[in-house]
C-alpha cells in the first residue's frame, strides 16, 4: 500500500530533514535566513553543508550540483562528486560551506545578450536557501541563482527574488497604513496549471519535426479532432493513467504538491495542477515538473510534448499562472471577504492590480512572448494577444457603486437548486469564470492564462510583481500622508478605476468585436514576439525595473536581445527542418507515388486502349501539379532562409523571420498537407495526425 505522507518530500532536504540533521542553533539561524532574509555566516554554511552531505549520502547521492535556470528557459547543472583524496590512495566524502554557497559555471556558454563574451567566461552560482535542496539521479541538487563575473543576473531566478523583495516592501507599507503591525512579510503565491501532450515514442521517432522542433511542421487534419468535446475530462486511458500515477509519485518525492490531473480538450492533451506555493518555490517546482514529465513518459514508451502548439487545428497548451499575495500571518490580500465594498484594504490592492495591468500591458505581453506561444495566443483555446482583465459580476458591481456613489447591491452567494430531490443544493460562487480572459480574477487570486506551456513562469511573475509593487509604492506615498486613511483610500480607488477601467472586459475575448472594441479603447494588440519585444527597452520599462532594483538597464537590454535571438534561431531551425523533410522525404515519396499512379494508368491502357482511367489520371495530374508547386515553394523558403543572414539587427532579423521565413513555411506546409490528403497512408513518409493523436 502506497504511503503518500511518508513518501512526500522524501527526496528533499526539507524542514523535517533539517531538524533531524542540523544542531538546534544552526537550524534556528538557517530558518531566520529562509524566513526573514538574515545573512548566513560561513561557519553556519559549513555546518549546513556537512548535514546536507550526510543526508544526501544516506539517500544514495554521490555527487552535488548547483541547479540553476539560465536564460535558455530550461535548467542547467554541473556535477561534482563528494570525494576528496587522502593518504594511501583513499578518499573521504567532503562538502564545504564554500562549495554550498558558490559555484562557478562557464557564463559565456549560456545566453547573455552580450554581457559575457567567449573570452569572458567566468560566472557564479549562488545558493538560494529559500528553496529546498533535493536529490535527483544520484546527485544533491542545490537551487541557485546565476550571475556574471561583473554581477549582472544571467538567469530567471534572480529578478524573481528581487521582485518578491520589492513587492514585500511596498505591500507592507500599505498594510501599515491600515494598522496591520503584525505582518512582517508579504509573499506572492503561485499555482501553475501545466498542460501537455503525450504521443507514442515510436511514432515520435518517425517525425523529424517533433524531434528537432517540438511541433509538427506538416500534417493534414484528421477526420476527427476535438469537435465532439469528448476528450475533455473524459475517462483516462490505461496507458495514460499509468503514466499519471508514476508522475504523481515522482513529484511527491520532490515535495511538489501535484493535486489535479485530467484530460484536456484536444486529443492526447492532458493537464496537471499543483497546490499553491510561494512564487520562488513554485517556479523551481514547475521547472522540475517539466523535467520529470519527460523522464517518466520515456519509461512508458511515450514522449511528453510541452510545445505551445505541437499540432495545428487542435488546442495548444498553456500554463495558467494563478497569482496571489499572502501575509506570513496567513491572510490572502485578494480575499474580498463577505462584503468587498466595505473591505477598503482589499479594494486598494485590487485597484493596484487594475492600474498595473493597464499601464504595463506591454510587459505583460512580453512576459509570455515566445515563438511557440505566438502560434497559440488568439486561437480558440487561448486568450488573445490583447491584455485585459476579467473581474466578474460581483466586483464589477462593487466598482459600479464606487464610481456612481450608489448603494452596493450585494448579490451574496446564491444557492444552486438542482431541481432533483436526490441531488443536494449547494452554495454558488459570486461570479462566473471567463476562460477567454488573459488576466481573470477567480475568487481570491488572478489567473494569468496567457503563459506558454514550455515557458519558465519566473518571467511572468517577476514582471507582475514589479508592476504591482510600483503602483503600491505610489499608493503608499499618498496614503501615508492622509489624515483620514479610509476616505483617502476610497478616493484613490475611485480615481484609479476611472483612469484605468478600459482594461476591464468581462465579455468574450475570442470575438472579433472585442478586437475592434479594444482598439477603440487604445489597448495594445501585440500579435507576435517581434511586435512586442522592442517595447521591453522603452523609457517607461527601464525606469520601472531600475527604480525597484529588479533589473539594471544592461540586464533589460540583454534579456531583450536574448529573446529576439532565440526567436530567430527557433524559426531558422524550423525552416531548415521543413526543408530537410521536404527535400529528403516528401518529394521522393510523392514522386514515387506519382510514378506508381502513372504505371497503373499505363497498365490499364495496355489491357484495353479504349479504357480511359479517369480517376487515376485526374489524381495523377493533381499530384503532379501539387508537386511542381511544392518544389517551387521549397526554393522560395530556401531563399528566405538565406536572406536572413544579411540582417544584423536582432529586432529586424526577428521581424524578417516572422514575415518572410515563417510565412514561406506556412505556404510550403499548405501544399504538403494537400498532397498528404490525396495519397495513400502507406506512401506518405510520416505518421499522420490521426495516428499521433489517437494511438496512445
Amino acid at each position: 500500500m502506497l504511503n503518500v505522507p511518508e513518501m512526500f518530500g522524501s527526496a528533499v532536504f526539507n524542514d523535517e530533514a533539517m531538524k533531524k540533521y542540523l544542531p538546534k542553533n544552526t537550524y534556528k539561524d538557517l530558518k531566520q535566513t529562509i524566513d526573514d532574509g538574515k545573512p548566513l555566516d560561513i561557519n553556519i554554511a559549513n555546518v549546513v553543508a556537512h548535514a546536507m552531505k550526510e543526508w544526501a549520502i544516506e539517500n544514495g547521492a554521490t555527487h552535488y550540483t548547483h541547479w540553476f535556470q539560465p536564460m535558455t528557459g530550461i535548467t542547467a547543472e554541473k556535477h561534482d562528486s563528494f570525494i576528496s583524496p587522502t593518504s594511501g590512495g583513499r578518499v573521504i566524502m567532503e562538502f564545504s560551506g564554500k562549495e554550498l554557497i558558490k559555484g562557478e559555471p562557464d557564463a559565456s556558454s549560456f545566453p547573455s545578450g552580450g554581457i559575457r563574451a567567449t573570452f569572458e567566461a567566468r560566472g557564479y552560482t549562488a545558493w538560494d536557501p529559500t528553496s529546498y535542496a533535493f536529490i535527483k539521479d544520484g546527485s544533491l541538487c542545490i537551487p541557485t541563482a546565476f550571475c556574471s563575473y561583473t554581477g549582472e543576473a544571467l538567469d530567471k531566478k534572480t529578478p524573481l527574488l528581487r521582485s518578491m523583495e520589492c513587492l514585500n516592501r511596498e505591500a507592507l507599507r500599505i498594510l501599515r497604513v491600515f494598522g496591520d503591525n503584525e505582518t512582517t512579510y508579504v509573499t506572492t503565491t503561485v499555482g501553475p496549471e501545466q498542460e501537455y501532450f503525450l504521443v507514442d515514442k515510436k511514432m515520435y521517432e518517425k517525425r523529424k519535426d517533433l524531434i528537432y522542433c517540438g511541433r509538427t511542421l506538416f500534417g493534414a487534419r484528421p477526420p476527427k479532432g476535438q469537435e465532439l468535446d469528448d476528450h475533455y475530462f473524459g475517462s483516462i486511458k490505461p496507458r495514460v493513467s499509468a503514466y499519471m500515477k508514476d508522475l504523481d509519485e515522482e513529484l511527491w518525492k520532490y515535495g511538489i504538491l501535484a493535486k489535479t490531473k485530467h484530460n484536456e480538450v484536444a486529443p492526447a492533451q492532458h493537464e496537471l495542477a499543483p497546490i499553491f506555493d510561494t512564487g520562488n518555490i513554485a517556479t523551481d517546482h514547475n521547472q522540475l515538473t517539466m523535467e520529470v514529465m519527460k523522464k517518466v513518459a520515456e519509461k512508458h514508451g511515450l514522449v511528453c510534448l510541452l510545445h505551445e502548439k505541437p499540432f495545428a487545428g487542435v488546442n495548444g497548451s498553456g500554463k495558467h499562472n494563478n497569482w496571489s499575495m499572502s501575509t506570513n500571518t496567513g491572510k490572502n490580500l485578494f480575499d474580498p471577504s463577505k462584503n468587498p465594498r466595505e473591505n477598503t484594504r482589499f479594494l486598494v490592492f485590487l485597484a493596484a492590480v487594475i492600474r498595473a495591468v493597464d499601464e504595463h500591458q506591454d510587459l505583460l505581453r512580453i512576459s509570455v512572448a515566445s515563438a511557440g506561444n505566438d502560434h497559440r495566443l488568439g486561437a480558440n483555446e487561448a486568450p488573445p494577444a490583447i491584455m485585459s482583465m476579467y473581474l466578474g459580476d460581483d466586483l464589477t458591481e462593487v466598482l459600479r457603486s464606487i464610481l456612481s456613489g450608489q448603494e452596493y447591491l450585494a448579490g451574496g452567494r446564491p444557492v444552486m437548486h438542482t431541481s432533483a430531490e436526490v441531488l443536494p443544493n449547494f452554495t454558488m460562487d459570486t461570479s462566473d469564470r471567463n476562460r477567454t480572459s488573459p488576466f481573470a480574477f477567480t475568487g481570491n487570486k488572478f489567473e494569468f492564462r496567457s503563459v506558454g506551456s514550455a515557458e519558465n513562469i519566473a518571467c511572468a511573475n517577476f514582471m507582475i510583481n514589479t508592476m504591482v509593487a510600483d503602483v503600491l509604492s505610489d499608493f503608499a506615498d499618498q496614503l501615508e500622508k492622509a489624515k483620514d486613511v479610509k476616505a483617502a483610500a476610497e478616493e484613490l480607488v475611485k480615481k484609479t478605476v476611472i483612469e484605468h477601467k478600459r482594461i476591464i472586459f468581462n465579455g468574450n475575448n475570442y470575438s472579433e468585436e472585442w478586437v475592434e472594441e479594444a482598439a477603440k479603447r487604445g489597448l495594445l494588440n501585440l500579435r507576435s514576439l517581434p511586435d512586442a519585444l522592442p517595447l521591453y527597452t522603452s523609457a517607461k520599462n527601464i525606469s520601472l525595473f531600475t527604480k525597484h532594483h529588479v533589473l539594471t538597464e544592461v540586464e533589460i537590454r540583454s534579456r531583450r536581445d536574448v529573446l529576439l535571438e532565440k526567436y530567430s534561431k527557433i524559426i531558422n531551425i524550423e525552416a531548415l527542418t521543413a526543408l530537410d523533410m521536404a527535400k529528403k522525404d516528401i518529394v521522393p515519396a510523392v514522386s514515387a507515388y506519382i510514378r506508381e499512379l502513372a504505371e497503373t494508368v499505363s497498365v490499364v491502357k495496355s489491357v484495353d486502349p479504349e479504357i480511359e482511367p479517369n480517376a487515376q489520371t485526374e489524381l495523377l495530374k493533381k499530384l503532379n501539379n501539387l508537386l511542381n508547386c511544392f518544389v517551387k515553394k521549397i526554393s522560395e523558403l530556401d531563399r528566405a532562409v538565406v536572406g536572413a543572414k544579411d540582417i544584423k539587427d536582432e529586432a529586424e532579423n526577428a521581424m524578417y523571420f516572422k514575415e518572410k521565413v515563417l510565412a514561406s513555411m506556412q505556404e510550403l506546409r499548405a501544399v504538403a498537407d494537400e498532397m498528404e490528403s490525396n495519397m495513400s497512408a502507406k506512401a506518405w513518409p510520416y505518421p499522420s495526425y490521426g495516428t499521433l493523436l489517437f494511438s496512445v
